[in-house]
């Protein structure tokens, strides 16, 4: 009986076999459901958001005085009758004072106020929200929880993956016509939720105050916005400690079947038909009909779109044999 031959690792079968790791690590990691679990939670805080918000504004600026502006800047016109602004983020403040030391160590009372927003949403949040949108697209969204504190450590390909995360959400300079053609995530926050409120467009302008329970509900608000950024930063602290220690055995292992073994101790499916599959990317992307397009003049590519063809297509392989 002839000795099946032993397939040799290199660099790049690695990465594939990292990668398939990688996904076994966060899918069956506490940490993600955490991660899944802080967005839904703030989905729901968020849709009652809106409501208390509209609730509280039109208690404070009622609508009927807001027709009344509207009509008065349609006949006099603007500035004329009053300001009238469209807006997506407030300012609430609680009906009780706090307690705290001024510099001197003198107890004073402070107000409590606690900034909301339903539009321009912080790049951080947007980043962790769509994490796993971007990365089946091939897009680093962990790249800067990567980094860490290490800002001096920021490499042409941080500067890449940045600027594809900052395409992909919407951030960034964009003319006028493409943003209308184009509705990306941060449009579609800035657009998800508005209120007409009588002054200018300075937020910081207007407190709307409320009692102290409804002020703390808008806090937690708030905080479940910064346990999704939390979240996704330990999902991949947690992930990457494993995978740090995973690459450095990988590159000590010789052969696929080394590989194999650890596989299979830790339950990870791993099979020889992955390497196949990324072994075959080229022919794929250079298939007749993909080849044709990348010869049209009309279709003419860049290196980073070629890039993300090869990736999805992996990707896709990759989901067909899981």
């Amino acid at each position: 009986m002839e000795k099946q031959k032993r397939i040799t690792l290199n660099a790049e079968k690695r990465k594939v076999i990292a990668d398939v790791f990688q996904n076994h690590f966060e899918d069956n990691s506490k940490f993600k459901k955490a991660w899944q679990d802080a967005k839904e939670n703030y989905n729901l805080l968020r849709k009652v958001a809106k409501e208390k918000i509209e609730t509280l504004v039109r208690k404070h600026h009622p609508q009927e005085d807001v027709d009344t502006i509207r009509s008065m800047i349609n006949k006099y016109g603007d500035r004329n009758g009053g300001q009238l602004y469209e807006d997506n983020c407030f300012h609430v403040q609680s009906d009780e004072l706090k307690l705290e030391k001024d510099y001197h160590g003198d107890m004073v009372e402070r107000e409590q106020d606690v900034h909301i927003k339903f539009g321009d949403m912080d790049k951080d949040f947007l980043t962790s929200y769509y994490r796993d949108e971007m990365k089946a697209k091939g897009i680093d969204a962990d790249y800067d929880v990567r980094l860490g504190d290490n800002y001096d450590k920021r490499n042409p390909t941080y500067y890449n993956s940045e600027s594809q995360v900052n395409k992909f959400l919407g951030f960034g300079s964009r003319n006028d016509v493409s943003q209308k053609a184009n509705i990306l995530p941060k449009d579609e926050w800035d657009n998800d939720f508005k209120l007409w409120v009588i002054g200018s467009d300075y937020c910081s302008a207007r407190r709307f105050k409320t009692n102290h329970n409804e002020y703390l509900f808008f806090c937690n608000f708030n905080n479940a916005m910064s346990d999704v950024i939390k979240c996704h930063q330990q999902m991949f602290n947690h992930v990457n400690k494993k995978m740090e220690k995973l690459k450095l055995g990988l590159k000590s292992y010789r052969y696929f079947d080394q590989a194999k073994e650890l596989a299979d101790k830790l339950g990870v499916v791993l099979n020889e038909s992955i390497l196949d599959a990324h072994s075959s990317m080229a022919l794929s992307i250079y298939s007749p009909t993909n080849l044709a397009d990348l010869l049209t003049d009309e279709v003419e590519q860049t290196r980073e779109e070629k890039i993300a063809i090869a990736k999805q297509l992996l990707q896709e392989q990759q989901n067909s044999l899981n």
